[in-house]
């Protein structure tokens, strides 16, 4: 099969690999329909990420599957499934409170930017639509898979409802996903951060009242100015750098809620600052599996299209080009059709 593969900062190549096969009982094989060019990906292909030898990339996916373990009882051949980037048992305390990327169990997928891939813990981590899709739904599927779960979940964990003023920094994928989310959880008000004009329109789009170009302090200060200087009730922080954790936490007023979806990259937090704030702080790597059933339903029933993020598609044997047109943000997100 074809996959991509990082060499080094800025080398990434397509090669040709050997398929993968059960090799647990749990496992399944799926065909990818179509793969994707990950945020989260560019840490490693700009260096940020150290790599210390040749690495397949890829983790999110969506596809057909071909073969299963013999102790795979749910998913059967056939099927068209959705899985997150973390496999999980579904079944253990962390998995049955909602938190399957903290499964006593799990276990990282990688290297689904590829024909096939290999998936672990298949019966609880997979979950298939109704029927094969047809292939208008399939970006959105894929979205699904990591980036509008990664979003989803930032929203709730910044307890975005019902007449809550959000904020969101960060306006690649997954912040425009948590937008989405944002409004569909019922918030009133939902303030996006971006200096990005074609990300400024989808943002509205999915469901922003208000674009805040400005970073830092001068961002919160505008946030402030928004809301009578009290600051948001939630905050999304989609990123995972200094600027942008510190940024989401004072925009959010005193008893306010942060979601933390950005992978954390040379992360801080004052812990005087912290303390004094009164706000409620908490994210991680995003429970994908919780919200599959729900974000697929939406999907299937063509409530949501969250495939809108993917603004630039390339044939797989232009993955170089997609990884450089993410780099240089002249795309918000690749698809690769395989």
């Amino acid at each position: 099969m074809r996959a991509a593969v990082l060499h080094a900062p800025r080398d990434i190549r397509l090669e040709v690999r050997d398929d993968p096969a059960i090799v647990e009982p749990t496992d399944a094989v799926i065909r990818l329909s179509a793969a994707c060019i990950c945020g989260s990906d560019l840490w490693p292909y700009r260096g940020i990420s150290a790599i210390r030898k040749p690495t397949p990339m890829g983790h999110e996916y969506a596809g057909i599957v071909e073969e299963v373990g013999e102790a795979v009882t749910a998913i059967k051949p056939g099927q068209f499934v959705v899985g997150s980037f973390f496999a999980s048992d579904n079944t253990c305390a962390p998995c049955r409170d909602g938190y399957q990327t903290s499964c006593v169990n799990r276990q990282g997928l990688g290297g689904t930017q590829s024909e096939y891939a290999r998936v672990p813990l298949a019966d609880g981590t997979l979950v298939a639509t109704p029927e094969v899709p047809p292939a208008d739904l399939i970006p959105s599927f894929l979205a699904a898979s990591d980036v509008l779960g990664t979003g989803w979940f930032g929203a709730v964990a910044a307890g975005a409802g019902a007449g809550k003023t959000v904020v969101v920094v960060g306006d690649g994928a997954v912040g425009l996903l948590a937008v989405m989310a944002a409004r569909l959880l019922g918030s009133e008000r939902i303030i996006a951060m971006s200096r990005h004009e074609t990300r400024q329109r989808l943002a509205r789009e999915f469901g922003a009242t208000d674009i805040v170009e400005e970073r830092g302090d001068d961002g919160v200060a505008m946030v402030e100015e928004l809301t009578d200087g009290i600051g948001a009730d939630s905050a999304v922080e989609a990123v995972g750098t200094q600027e942008a954790m510190m940024q989401a936490i004072r925009a959010t007023r005193p008893g306010g809620h942060v979601g933390f979806v950005g992978v954390p990259h040379g992360v801080e937090i004052p812990g005087a600052e912290l303390f004094s704030s009164h706000v409620h702080l908490h994210g991680g790597p995003a429970p994908v599996r919780r919200f599959l059933p729900q974000l697929i339903d939406l999907i299937w029933n063509r409530e949501i299209d969250p495939g809108r993020v993917f603004d630039l598609t390339l044939p797989f044997a232009q993955v170089a080009e997609g990884y450089a047109a993410m780099d240089e943000r002249r795309a918000v997100k690749v698809l690769l059709t395989v």
